[in-house]
C-alpha cells in the first residue's frame, strides 16, 4: 500500500515574547525580537506577524510602526490564512508510480521501477520522470531524489534567465543561489546577491521571469517605489498580471515537501 505524505508537524510554542495591539477593529498579536538591525522589520508566516526591532526602539515606537503598516500587514495575514486553508483542503500526494507533479506550469508523471542502483531520467517529450529505485527504497528517499532533481533543473534554468534579463536591464549580479524560503519567492541583497526559491520550478516560465526581473530591479532600487516598478516594467511590462497570477498559482499548488 502506498504511504501517504504525513501532515507537517504542529508548530512549537514560540519562545519570543508575544504582544497584542488594537489596530482599528482588530486585535493584532505579534512576536517581538530585538536585534542589532537599524530599522523595524516585519515578516509574516503561518504563525502570524513577527516584528524585529533595534534594541533602542521603544515599544510605543514599534506599535506606531505597526499602525502605519496596518493595511499591508492585515492584507498579508489574510492572504496567508487563505493560502494555509487552501493547502489543508488539498488531498495529499500519493508517492507512487504514476503520481502527477507540477513542473514548469504543467505536469510531469512519475515513473518508478526497481533497479540495482538509483538513477533518474527525464523524457521531455512524454513529460515523464523515470526513477530507478533499489529494492526497499523508502518514500523519504524518493521525495528527496525528486526534490534534488527539481533543484538541479531550477539552478540551471534560473541562471539562464538571470543572465538574459540582467543584460536587458543593464545590471550585473554578483552571485546567485537557490533558497527554500517559506514565504518569499526571491531576494536581492545590497551586495547584489540574488536568491530564488527553487519551488518556482513548479510554475510557468513567464512567472519565473517575473520574479527574476523583480529581483534584478532591486539592484537599481532597494525598495518598491515607483522607480523600482518602472525598472521592472522596462524588462517585464506585464508585471501586474504576473504578480496576481503567481499568487493564484501558489495557492493551487499541492503540498509536496514538508
Amino acid at each position: 500500500m502506498p504511504v501517504r505524505v504525513p501532515e507537517p508537524p504542529a508548530p512549537q510554542p514560540d519562545a519570543l515574547p508575544r504582544r497584542q495591539l488594537l489596530v482599528g477593529q482588530f486585535i493584532l498579536e505579534y512576536t517581538l525580537r530585538r536585534s542589532t538591525r537599524r530599522s523595524i522589520g516585519f515578516m509574516i508566516d503561518d504563525e502570524g506577524l513577527r516584528v524585529t526591532a533595534p534594541k533602542r526602539v521603544s515599544l510605543a515606537e514599534i506599535d506606531n510602526a505597526i499602525r502605519a503598516k496596518q493595511h499591508w500587514i492585515i492584507s498579508k495575514l489574510d492572504e496567508r490564512r487563505e493560502r494555509r486553508a487552501a493547502r489543508l483542503e488539498k488531498p495529499p500526494v500519493v508517492w507512487e508510480d504514476g503520481a502527477v507533479l507540477p513542473y514548469l506550469g504543467g505536469e510531469l508523471k512519475l515513473r518508478l521501477y526497481t533497479a540495482t542502483r538509483n538513477r533518474t531520467d527525464y523524457n521531455p517529450d512524454t513529460r515523464e520522470l523515470h526513477m530507478g529505485l533499489v529494492q526497499g527504497a523508502t518514500e523519504t528517499l524518493l521525495k528527496e531524489r525528486v526534490r534534488t532533481w527539481m533543484q538541479q533543473q531550477a539552478k540551471v534554468l534560473f541562471a539562464q534567465r538571470l543572465d538574459l534579463y540582467a543584460a536587458r536591464l543593464g545590471v550585473q549580479y554578483s552571485a546567485f543561489a537557490l533558497s527554500s524560503a517559506g514565504t518569499r519567492w526571491g531576494s536581492c541583497t545590497v551586495q547584489r546577491v540574488i536568491r530564488l526559491n527553487w519551488r518556482l520550478i513548479h510554475f510557468s516560465l513567464p512567472l519565473i521571469d517575473y520574479v527574476v526581473a523583480h529581483e534584478l530591479a532591486h539592484i537599481l532600487e532597494m525598495n518598491h517605489s515607483a522607480q523600482f516598478w518602472a525598472a521592472v516594467g522596462r524588462i517585464y511590462p506585464a508585471y501586474d498580471e504576473a504578480k496576481a497570477l503567481l499568487r493564484k498559482r501558489a495557492q493551487e499548488l499541492p503540498v509536496l515537501f514538508n
